[in-house]
């Protein structure tokens, strides 16, 4: 479903007037202001800028790349290979990625993982003008991309969190979406419009902007470990926001110590976020199997590639514009209803392609389902990061990215073996038979139906 955020007190002057200078040192404010709108709030727009820079990037070059191995090659299989390379590498130093960034600086990490990108990213196009291009150095491209989404990923969600007050936390969250959102649907269109400039071009922009996300980072300071003070802040560190954020306890969490995997084990040991966790693996596999099948679909009724690809768009278009509807669907109903809700909307999705219509009806179909995917992303922050003490927050979050990213690779090999023993219909009809399986056992369980928000701080 889309390939992957806590909060502190009232800003400094700085970061929320955007005018006078920092605090002096060792001294704090008397009072706490009410926080500037978050449109304000310079150090967030700046490392949102950034981070959509980064997203765009990477939804380009899923596009471009695959593209340029095609034409190398003429190879289909070498140009699937480039996509299972990069996420195969996310998922294998995704949980390391966690460890690290609960160990060591998180902004020096950033700067690190979209450095490397950038060199990376750059490479590409001089090799291009040098005449010096091959499949190997392509792929190797790939692994670089993937290990950069592993140890960026969670600092960027921390980033996030950590320069916006708490209660302002799901608005900054719903900006955060409309930015995975935009990307994804303009991201693939972009590549291949620069491709038309010359081969280079698509390359040249996935260099620039892994360059506007180094920038970012370079500019915005936040705080760089877990219970550091913010340079830029009121003077409390991060675990004193957590509490005042109604986060997860200052004392008496084992946070520190567990070793990397002691994000799983925490996911492992609730209750209520290991059927959470079942159920989003669950819409990812099945959204990501159900792909292959409407485009061969869409393909045999005469739709041109144009078509389906304004077609596949309506899940982005869907999810931009649920971007915007959030705080009413988490005032509406508990975490686990919208959860149970978005995924059984998925099941009639998954079955569009077969209905009269052709791709208007799959656009509209997609657009359903992507109305409920920012809801389901700021539930995770809301329901499972802000909910650990922060010297543990980037194992949880890490781990949380790897199960997730899991299902992407398990839906592209499951709806493979389905077209081989399968027509596409037949192959549509067993993914949603496969869902409905799934969701059932977690739709009478009483753990989700019952589930409500956690307290927070208005």
């Amino acid at each position: 479903m889309a390939k992957a955020t806590a909060a502190t007190t009232a800003a400094t002057a700085t970061a929320t007037t955007g005018g006078a200078a920092p605090p002096t040192p060792g001294t704090r404010r008397s009072s706490p202001r009410e926080p500037v709108p978050l449109r304000r709030n310079r150090r967030f727009q700046t490392l949102w800028a950034g981070q959509a820079s980064a997203t765009l990037g990477l939804q380009m070059a899923d596009t471009a790349y695959p593209l340029l191995l095609l034409a190398l090659t003429g190879s289909s299989t070498l140009a699937a290979v480039f996509g299972a390379l990069q996420i195969g590498t996310a998922v294998v130093f995704g949980i390391h990625g966690g460890s690290v960034a609960d160990r060591y600086d998180r902004r020096r990490i950033l700067i690190l993982a979209d450095g490397s990108r950038l060199l990376a990213s750059a490479s590409v196009p001089l090799a291009m003008a040098l005449d010096l291009l091959t499949v190997p150095h392509t792929l190797l491209v790939a692994v670089v991309i993937g290990a950069t989404i592993a140890y960026s990923g969670p600092v960027r969600l921390l980033a996030v969190r950590s320069v916006v007050p708490p209660e302002q936390l799901r608005q900054a969250l719903a900006q955060d979406e409309a930015r995975v959102s935009g990307a994804g649907l303009i991201g693939p269109p972009l590549a291949g419009a620069l491709f038309g400039l010359g081969r280079s071009a698509p390359f040249v922009g996935t260099a620039l902007a892994s360059l506007f996300a180094l920038a970012s980072a370079v500019l915005v300071r936040f705080p760089g470990r877990p219970g550091a003070t913010d340079p830029y802040g009121p003077g409390r560190d991060t675990a004193e926001r957590d509490a005042a954020a109604g986060d997860a306890p200052v004392e008496g969490t084992p946070a520190e110590g567990g070793g990397a995997l002691a994000g799983l084990r925490h996911l492992a040991a609730d209750a209520f976020l290991r059927p959470t966790l079942a159920v989003v693996l669950v819409i990812n596999v099945a959204s990501t199997a159900m792909l292959l099948p409407v485009m061969v679909v869409l393909r045999g009724q005469g739709t041109s590639n144009g078509g389906i690809g304004l077609a596949l768009a309506g899940e982005a278009v869907g999810a931009l514009a649920g971007a915007f509807l959030v705080n009413r669907l988490h005032r509406l109903a508990g975490p686990g209803v919208l959860l149970l809700a978005v995924a059984w909307v998925l099941v009639p999705a998954v079955l569009a392609p077969l209905l009269p219509g052709g791709p208007a009806v799959v656009f509209a179909a997609l657009f359903v389902v992507g109305l409920g995917i920012p809801t389901l992303r700021v539930m995770i922050d809301l329901l499972i990061f802000r909910q650990v003490a922060d010297a543990l927050r980037g194992r949880v979050i890490a781990a949380t990215m790897t199960l997730f990213s899991l299902g992407m690779p398990a839906g592209m090999v499951g709806s493979g073996l389905l077209l081989d023993h399968l027509s596409p219909a037949a192959a549509l009809g067993s993914v949603a038979g496969l869902l409905v399986l799934a969701l059932v056992p977690a739709t009478a369980g009483r753990t989700l139906r019952r589930a409500t928000w956690p307290a927070e701080r208005l």
